[in-house]
């Protein structure tokens, strides 16, 4: 069991990993050994609560496939080990995002002074625009 947050862990049982062979330079031996993980967290049957669960998916974004599933694609290090404890990190990482709920959105009033610099600034416009108007006979 991982601990995310006081009240929230993520079972292990929730997690599958698959060893896979990563992509770009590295010799040799890039083409023999798989060292990046693949890790998939069951979301849907996850034991988080409902309001975690929906807002991890929807950070969860395009690694979310259409049965709940996250992938984590780790490949940035050399062993198998770090690759592993990278995936599980980010896994963690955005689990302890989903578990902040977001702020609500406190309405604000604009000030006298601010409403009163606008319509100055609409009037001072207006004026520049007006005098950008054709040339008449009567004003040469």
């Amino acid at each position: 069991m991982i601990r995310v947050t006081p009240d929230i862990a993520v079972h292990e049982r929730d997690i599958q990993e698959h060893f896979i062979r990563a992509t770009g330079p590295g010799g040799q031996n890039v083409n023999k050994v798989s060292t990046a993980v693949q890790l998939r967290y069951d979301v849907v049957g996850a034991d988080l609560p409902d309001d975690v669960r929906q807002r991890l998916m929807r950070l969860a974004g395009r690694r979310l496939t259409r049965d709940g599933v996250l992938v984590i694609e780790a490949r940035r290090f050399r062993t198998r080990e770090r690759n592993r404890e990278d995936a599980r990190e980010r896994l963690v990482a955005l689990v302890r995002r989903a578990a902040q709920a977001p702020r609500p959105r406190r309405a604000t009033k604009p000030s006298l002074a601010s409403k009163t610099r606008q319509a100055e600034a609409k009037r001072r416009r207006a004026r520049l625009k007006q005098n950008r108007g054709p040339v008449r006979d009567n004003d040469v």
